[in-house]
């Protein structure tokens, strides 16, 4: 896991969808070349912070981003049924183990379906640093997971890990994304309030 990977979230939150998404790709790129060593699949290594930072700046209640937020949800369960249909009819794991070796991208996919998202957005905008570092948290939880979704999907109909690997994975996914989490909170928190701190003109799709 690159530690990059904490502030994608961050880059649409404080950037808006497009912004984001693109400043997320730059940057990738740059450390790409700076570190190719932690290089994998090229597409992948640009397209999914891309990605994560895009899905970051769709949270909120701008009704002008919601064919944009229809089309993430379709997209991603498409994604998740692809991924365990994979895994189950065609390699054999087992349903629990695909169901539990999933756990960050569905409950990312369920937690941005529901209000949840909204409550996150709202927390992040809120003038209290506990409650910002919530929203941080549970943001990071939910658009790092949606993000891992689509990724772990095309690299699994790549690779085709068995299940003995499946297992393997179950305790370190997700501890990976509470990493991620908490880094993102970490920075997070510390940008935006210093961001408020100097008054900065906000971009128009910021939601802190």
């Amino acid at each position: 896991m690159r530690l990059s990977q904490v502030v994608y979230p961050l880059l649409g939150w404080l950037l808006g969808p497009i912004a984001g998404m693109v400043g997320a790709g730059i940057g990738t790129m740059v450390g790409m070349f700076l570190a190719p060593y932690g290089v994998g699949i090229p597409v992948l290594s640009i397209g999914g912070p891309m990605l994560t930072s895009f899905i970051g700046g769709l949270v909120g209640k701008n009704t002008q981003k919601n064919l944009w937020r229809l089309a993430i949800v379709v997209v991603s369960l498409a994604s998740l049924f692809l991924f365990a249909r994979h895994a189950i009819v065609n390699n054999g794991v087992d349903k629990a183990i695909v169901i539990a070796g999933t756990l960050i991208d569905w409950s990312g996919l369920l937690l941005f379906m529901l209000p949840t998202r909204h409550l996150f957005a709202r927390w992040i905008g809120s003038q209290d640093v506990k409650v910002l570092a919530l929203g941080l948290f549970c943001g990071t939880w939910m658009v790092c997971g949606l993000g891992h979704l689509h990724v772990a999907m095309i690299t699994y109909h790549i690779f085709n890990w068995p299940q003995e690997v499946w297992i393997a994975l179950i305790p370190i996914i997700p501890v990976e994304n509470l990493i991620r989490c908490i880094g993102g909170t970490v920075i997070g928190t510390g940008v935006i309030v210093g961001l408020r701190a100097i008054k900065i003109i906000k971009p128009p799709e910021a939601i802190y």
